[in-house]
């Protein structure tokens, strides 16, 4: 990935990685069809991938189909993003609620006993830790199915989605989490072909594109860092870019 002039590679090399702890491309060419591997950059942890195609196949059926149908414009990119930006919000279309994908947050209490160590019917003492899981959200779940979108924030949002996936994955809420975000080939030239932002009517603003879009955001190198990192835990994740064969105009 190329970086603008203020960010250079130099300064961002140590926390970046093309996925040396995934598992084998092989495993994604058997489970996804060449057509999506053309379109997206495809990367699976602990077996994510077979999981999801295995035991969750309605889950996976719509999300095959989702990304078949994945196409967003040049003209979404250059507009500004605020709270819920143009592709979040695209994304929201292909990801609804009436065919079982909603937004989710965790929130568990844990009943700890203590019981002695040779009478184990007998309870020395018990209590409540309420909150002990509380306020970790997740964009799209699905029974046992978790997705996140990640687009262009900043890129410690990613600890903040793995953690939830692993504290979703230790309570038994879910066995496989995926993040849609940005793929590595989305990068500085590709941006800089795109000129000037957009204002909020419509027109050509004043601020070059690729200058949104830093190494410190959201792309699929620093996901894949933290990955290899196991910043997951044990939950098995999927991560898959957004590329420019996306991208229809």
């Amino acid at each position: 990935m190329n970086f603008g002039s203020d960010e250079t590679l130099a300064d961002n090399e140590t926390d970046v990685s093309t996925g040396r702890g995934a598992d084998s491309s092989v495993l994604i060419g058997q489970v996804f069809d060449e057509s999506i591997r053309d379109k997206f950059e495809i990367f699976s942890y602990r077996n994510a991938a077979t999981i999801l195609q295995a035991s969750f196949p309605d889950q996976f059926s719509q999300i095959v189909k989702a990304l078949e149908a994945f196409a967003i414009s040049s003209t979404m990119i250059r507009q500004p993003g605020g709270s819920k930006g143009p592709i979040a919000k695209y994304v929201d279309t292909l990801f609804k609620e009436d065919v079982g994908w909603n937004e989710a947050r965790i929130s568990a209490d844990l009943h700890v006993r203590l019981l002695h160590a040779k009478k184990k019917s007998e309870i020395i003492s018990s209590y409540l830790r309420e909150g002990f899981l509380d306020g970790h959200r997740i964009d799209f779940l699905n029974g046992r199915v978790a997705l996140d979108l990640e687009w262009n924030s900043k890129d410690q949002t990613y600890d903040r989605d793995l953690y939830a996936f692993s504290a979703f994955y230790e309570a038994g809420a879910i066995d496989v989490g995926i993040i849609l975000t940005r793929g590595s080939s989305l990068d500085t030239a590709y941006f800089r072909s795109l000129g000037k932002v957009l204002t909020k009517d419509g027109a050509e603003g004043s601020e070059e594109v690729y200058r949104k879009f830093g190494a410190s955001t959201t792309w699929m190198g620093k996901l894949l860092y933290r990955l290899d990192a196991g910043r997951n835990g044990g939950c098995p994740v999927l991560a898959i870019g957004i590329t420019p064969q996306c991208v229809t105009d």
